[in-house]
């Protein structure tokens, strides 16, 4: 018999997309992927070379559990230099990946029962990962016209005495939005003013656009730094999402509290990569601006191509490598005589007749919308856009 935290798990609407399209890959068909998660770039040669050079000289042996120090200082290095915030090396974990790092956070905060407050959209994982840690998931609803953020209004209202944490993402995932310096500080004088936690998921720092700057929630004082605990990662910024290097910034104490929590899960982080990531922060950063000119170039021109499509909307993301788009006009309309009806129809649909993987909006919580990845060549791109006109006009 399965556990009941088992058993109460959604599986993900991502991975039956994915598996129908590499179903359908394996049995020739040309599939255009807009669904992914990860940058298209190999990782960089001096990170890679790196690596080898870690194997070469028989780094691969256990570090310690929450990383070697090299690492760590590394880690602190770069926040002071991208934000300002001074971190020492004993709060920061290093894990297996920023998803690990959520998790061990989760571990570290929640009691069972106690509530945690997911913005609406969200990345896929939040509310599975809070449940799994025994803690329950309160969504709240954020609109499209206020691009998608929090207000500290929502914040309130959605609070009770169990209310432990609040995740903030930014920029987003799935919507690309990022929040500025005063909402910020509207969202952390409620959470000082109701002493709750600030999980800081900034893993799309790098990608940001139209000359926005990233404004991290940890920057804003002293006090609010001590209730934010900073998620984040080598994945998306230095195209290393295999390598599974991930880390967290944070009190001292819940810092210790995440480290023993990680010994006794997983040991320690891959030596090798840690390694890898270390030369990622400390070595060259160009590579990092190339991606991000070559991601802006790409979502300028998906967003004003699907914004000339009939029934679509999309507001502009600043950030990540997503367009969320809202296909609500399409609901009512027809694909060859079967209806369309919801997201989840749409990309069936799409991935059957025309050979577009893509994510639709219910696992973000979402079901209006679908997420489109521009982490794609420029090719595939204006392929995968032609043949989604196309199904448009096939809509009546």
């Amino acid at each position: 018999m399965l556990s009941d935290k088992a058993m109460q798990i959604s599986p993900s609407p991502t991975l039956s997309i994915d598996a129908k399209a590499k179903k359908l890959k394996s049995e020739g068909k040309n599939i255009v992927g807009f669904g992914a998660g990860e940058p298209d770039f190999d990782t960089p040669v001096h990170i890679k070379e790196a690596a080898v050079e870690a194997i070469n000289q028989g780094f691969t042996k256990y570090t310690p559990a929450s990383g070697i120090p090299e690492l760590k200082k590394a880690i602190c290095a770069r926040l002071l230099k991208d934000s300002g915030t001074v971190y020492q090396p004993q709060q920061i974990v290093i894990s297996n990946g920023a998803k690990h790092s959520l998790d061990n956070v989760f571990s570290a905060l929640l009691n069972k029962g106690d509530e945690v407050l997911i913005p609406a959209p969200y990345w896929v994982s939040y509310p599975e990962l809070v449940k799994l840690n025994e803690g329950v998931p309160v969504i709240v609803e954020t609109l499209e016209e206020h691009n998608w953020k929090l207000k500290a209004a929502q914040i309130k209202k959605a609070l009770t005495t169990r209310t432990k944490a609040l995740v903030l993402n930014s920029p987003s995932n799935p919507t690309g939005q990022i929040y500025n310096r005063e909402e910020l500080e509207e969202i952390a004088s409620v959470a000082l003013e109701n002493n709750i936690f600030i999980i800081s998921d900034e893993i799309y720092e790098k990608l940001i656009y139209d000359r926005n700057k990233h404004v991290s929630i940890s920057t804003l004082g002293d006090e609010i730094q001590k209730l934010t605990i900073i998620v984040n990662g080598v994945s998306k910024s230095y195209a290393m999402t295999g390598w599974r290097i991930g880390y967290t910034a944070s009190d001292p104490e819940i810092a210790t509290a995440m480290a023993g929590i990680q010994s006794h899960n997983t040991s320690n982080p891959n030596s090798i990569a840690q390694k890898a990531a270390y030369a990622a922060l400390s070595g060259p950063q160009d590579c990092v601006e190339e991606m991000r000119q070559t991601f802006e170039k790409r979502r300028n021109f998906m967003l004003e191509h699907i914004l000339a499509m009939p029934y679509l909307s999309c507001a502009t993301p600043q950030g990540a490598f997503y367009l969320f788009i809202n296909i609500e006009e399409t609901f009512p309309l027809k694909f060859r005589g079967i209806a369309v009806e919801n997201s989840d129809r749409f990309a069936e649909l799409l991935l059957e007749h025309y050979m577009i993987a893509l994510v639709p909006g219910r696992g973000f919580g979402a079901p209006k919308y679908i997420r489109l990845s521009y982490a794609a060549s420029m090719d595939t791109i204006q392929t995968g856009l032609g043949r989604l006109e196309a199904f448009l006009k096939e809509l009546k």
